[in-house]
């Protein structure tokens, strides 16, 4: 038996369905408030699922390297193989001692490669999922986890490629290198936020993907990935203002020996906030409408 179940007049309408295999219940989006007591459940269910969103996240990477012979460690020989083109050429087209120059440029390049394979992959992260998110019910936030998840997994595989870049010219950074541990959090809240504000944007807009293409395409150039900050003589206070070399040299700094400065603390926290409280607000409104979207 169907019935509309009473409530105040504040609350949104209700349908309760029952069978014989038990009752539904329908109510309205609700408020601002109750869009937000989903958005909270919802990340607190992926909270709780995290043992199934590192398994999905670990087949990816397997299934993607299925019959491949070294599997994902083509990705680091790939990165290895780039390093060492670029970081010969660029090292004399810079006028660079190459001991200084390709611990930055091995570094720079892994780490550029994780932001942008993340920003490509949460263009798509809804829509690629769309046969799961029809049959199965799982927190929409998960998703999200799954793609930040496999893509560390890959990141860890390419610091092998830092590692020994570094063991080659002994360029340890010492106990500075702690530091990067605190900015690396901090990657890992950006990637998520990120990520559920790509796909949902993604989902409902089918333009985004080749557009965000062309925007990382764009700042891979004018951010300090290939080239040094110290080579900027005119114009270097206006770094700061690229959110990709605050968050790039928040990790890469101390890996480097070095610590960023007071600027660019606040300019990573800043851009950080920004992108954290956007997110939240746009996946509490728009999360009960994900799964029409996909």
């Amino acid at each position: 038996m169907n019935e509309i179940v009473p409530r105040s007049p504040a609350a949104p309408p209700s349908l309760r369905l029952e069978g014989a295999r038990g009752a539904l219940d329908l109510t309205a989006g609700g408020g601002l408030r109750a869009r937000q007591r989903q958005a909270v459940a919802d990340l607190a269910e992926a909270a709780r699922l995290w043992r199934l969103g590192t398994t999905l996240a670990w087949l990816d990477v397997k299934g993607r390297y299925r019959g491949s012979m070294l599997g994902p460690l083509w990705l680091t020989l790939s990165t290895a193989v780039m390093v060492a083109a670029l970081g010969f050429l660029y090292a004399a087209l810079f006028h660079m001692v190459l001991r200084d120059y390709l611990p930055f440029l091995a570094l720079s390049l892994v780490l550029w490669s994780y932001l942008q394979t993340l920003v490509a992959e949460a263009c798509l992260g809804l829509t690629q999922n769309e046969a799961m998110i029809r049959a199965v019910r799982m927190p929409f936030s998960l998703y999200a986890a799954r793609i930040v998840l496999r893509n560390v997994i890959v990141l860890g595989h390419n610091i092998v490629v830092i590692v020994v870049v570094f063991a080659l010219f002994a360029a340890w950074p010492g106990r500075v290198g702690l530091l990067a541990l605190p900015g690396f959090a901090l990657w890992l809240v950006d990637s998520l936020a990120l990520t559920m504000t790509l796909a949902a944007i993604c989902a409902r807009f089918r333009d985004i993907p080749p557009i965000m293409g062309s925007v990382m395409q764009i700042a891979f150039f004018v951010s300090p990935v290939i080239w040094r900050p110290e080579l900027i003589h005119h114009g270097a206070e206006w770094l700061p203002f690229n959110p990709f070399y605050s968050l790039l040299e928040l990790v890469r700094a101390p890996l480097l020996g070095g610590l960023p400065d007071a600027t660019i603390w606040l300019s990573a926290g800043a851009y950080s906030a920004a992108l954290i409280g956007l997110s939240w607000v746009f996946f509490a409104r728009v999360r009960a409408r994900l799964a029409f979207w996909v």
